[in-house]
């Protein structure tokens, strides 16, 4: 399934066409009508997710549109302004940081996780490292065993803030996989979650503290935040009838597998980096992130990066990263080709075949 994941040697990918195509979209006129266009497709979009409120953000060639829109009158604080969950895709944050520590030279991803997290341990001949974390081939399921059962006396309400760190370090210790480490992919929030306790324990910094001082702050995310800040500025989910208010989510000990949120702008600005590698003070970690590590599935079409999943298209490769909490979704993703990139926002629990996420992935893959 995989090339080897020690350290990060990569994949053949097109990444020099990629970046030839970064160069040549930042030349390119935007018309008029094309940003009329814009304005048009975005607000179909918009319309066509039933929920309480509905973000589009685009930005293209640097130049910004978002589309606001919702099934209830809009709230006190514009809908732009709002600090949205993000979920899963908070994950493209930790694969960024994983990224930037291993450039400043602090690690290099083949570390074994229980190096730190149980120091006494003797050593496994093949051990889960900080790279099979990120990439979902730790041989970990996608939620520790007895999550579940801890989790259901609010189930509906708050289940990942029933599961601490203590108890995520503690599962993993006790975790023996059936198959041996690099060997297969399961997406996993177990082991994203892992290698932020793992990465906190290295570098003896609290996980918000370290996301901050690498990523955040270089960044200038001043709107982003790991938990609820203000009840007037963060958007309140809504269950799956989309009339039903949910409590803010609380991540619990999985906090690098999902509890960033942030307001749209925010999320443009991250996106934008990744865009323009060059002009960011993380350059080499963004280029990282865009590198191809793994390929799975049949004809391993399937390719992932440390931080996105990676889909072809006509003219280069999409990026791309979903999620949700129990009352919000989020999609994040960009196309160096055409210098698009698409955070897409609402404040409603779908049903898996419902139609924001794909809504939001065809109007970027149309871009």
């Amino acid at each position: 399934m995989t090339a080897g994941l020690l350290p990060w040697p990569g994949i053949d990918d097109d990444t020099d066409a990629a970046e030839e195509a970064d160069d040549a979209w930042m030349d390119r006129p935007t018309a008029g009508s094309d940003e009329d266009d814009l304005s048009e497709r975005l607000a179909r979009a918009v319309d066509a997710v039933d929920a309480p409120d509905v973000v589009f953000a685009v930005s293209r060639a640097g130049r910004r549109t978002l589309h606001c829109g919702g099934s209830t009158p809009e709230p006190g604080v514009p809908r732009e302004d709002l600090r949205y969950e993000i979920g899963s895709a908070s994950k493209t944050f930790t694969g960024l940081l994983l990224a930037r520590l291993i450039q400043r030279g602090g690690l290099t991803g083949g570390e074994p996780a229980t190096a730190w997290l149980d120091p006494g341990r003797r050593s496994d001949p093949t051990p889960v490292t900080l790279a099979h974390l990120v990439t979902h081939t730790a041989g970990l399921p996608t939620l520790p065993a007895d999550f579940y059962r801890r989790a259901l006396p609010a189930w509906r309400t708050n289940p990942y803030g029933r599961y601490p760190a203590e108890r995520v370090i503690d599962a993993f210790l006790r975790h023996r996989p059936r198959h041996r480490p690099g060997t297969r992919w399961q997406y996993s929030n177990f082991g994203v979650a892992v290698l932020g306790h793992a990465l906190a324990t290295a570098t003896g910094r609290a996980w918000e503290e370290l996301l901050g001082t690498h990523v955040l702050r270089p960044l200038g995310l001043a709107g982003t935040a790991l938990r609820p800040e203000d009840p007037k500025t963060d958007a309140v989910g809504h269950g799956k009838d989309g009339r039903t208010p949910t409590l803010p989510f609380d991540a619990g000990g999985f906090a690098a597998a999902g509890a960033v949120r942030a307001t749209p702008h925010d999320l443009l600005t991250f996106l934008e980096a990744h865009l323009d590698a060059a002009g960011s003070p993380l350059a080499g970690a963004l280029k990282s992130v865009r590198t191809p590590v793994l390929r799975r599935g049949l004809g391993r079409r399937h390719v992932h990066t440390m931080a996105w999943f990676r889909h072809p298209t006509d003219g280069g490769p999409l990026y791309f990263h979903s999620g949700a909490t129990l009352g919000q979704q989020a999609f994040l993703g960009f196309r160096p080709d055409t210098g698009t990139a698409l955070a897409a926002l609402c404040t409603r629990r779908f049903r898996a075949r419902d139609s924001f996420i794909a809504t939001a992935y065809a109007f970027l893959a149309d871009q």
